[in-house]
């Protein structure tokens, strides 16, 4: 006996994965550009040296930075950097900050 196969209306599961994490990758990438876009003018010259947004996560921004020095450094100056991004971005994008030494 040979079963039929109708896949009309069907779409394989592997790409509706596929779809939607480029969907979330985009919205991903446009929100890491917007906040590249303001970092200097927001933390300075020198620590736009040495700390680099990286990455989203929902509303956690990952930085990397050059060494672990830094991470004390911006630990205490992390909230003030949250609000002048979201300031400057005149919305609510970044919500925590996590800080980690990387490749710049």
């Amino acid at each position: 006996m040979e079963k039929r196969r109708n896949n009309k209306g069907f779409e394989h599961l592997g790409g509706i994965i596929k779809k939607t994490m480029a969907e979330f990758k985009d919205i991903a990438d446009n929100r890491l550009i917007k906040v590249w876009n303001i970092w200097e003018p927001v933390v300075g010259a020198v620590i736009a040296k040495n700390a680099r947004p990286y990455a989203f996560k929902k509303k956690i921004l990952l930085v990397y930075l050059t060494s672990s020095v830094w991470t004390q450094e911006l630990q205490f100056m992390k909230k003030g950097i949250i609000e002048e991004l979201n300031q400057k971005l005149g919305e609510d994008l970044v919500e925590e900050i996590k800080f980690k030494v990387g490749t710049l």
